[in-house]
């Protein structure tokens, strides 16, 4: 007798990050990555796609008590388009219903697991996951102040 067993489908990654940004933002953000890290285009485009699908999927999450943080990794793409704040202002505003997505990081990082659990709520939100880039991080640490909605 041959039993069948079900299996959950995999999150379809459906979602584009780039379509979450301009274009010319997009290429402003890369060149930015790659004069201020040791990172190359590639890698500088694996890490602010991360960020981009973090930082819509925190959006789309907001008040859902989900305590999402990202690890330092993604964290660096997430930080260099905070700091473009003309650009993230506007990526808010856009995406957010008018509303600015506060950074608030905690001074400690804390190890519970957090970067895995945000890769895996961010893949069943619709984007592919860039495993090794949160794999990276996955037990260490998330700055995410516990019981917040912080991203």
């Amino acid at each position: 007798m041959t039993r069948v067993l079900d299996t959950p489908a995999a999150p379809t990654a459906n979602r584009n990050p780039r379509g979450f940004v301009e274009p010319q933002v997009w290429d402003r953000q890369i060149t930015l990555l790659t004069r201020d890290h040791p990172w190359d285009m590639v890698m500088a485009n694996r890490c602010f796609g991360q960020a981009i699908a973090y930082l819509i999927t925190a959006m789309e999450k907001w008040e859902q008590g989900l305590e999402m943080g990202c690890g330092p990794l993604v964290d660096i793409a997430v930080h260099g388009f905070i700091l473009d704040t003309v650009n993230y202002r506007a990526f808010c505003a856009k995406w957010f219903d008018g509303k600015f997505l506060e950074h608030v990081p905690e001074v400690t990082f804390k190890y519970d697991g957090t970067v895995e659990r945000t890769a895996r709520i961010i893949e069943a939100n619709g984007f592919a996951v860039d495993w090794p880039l949160w794999d990276r991080d996955a037990m260490r640490c998330s700055p995410c102040h516990p019981g917040s909605n912080c991203h």
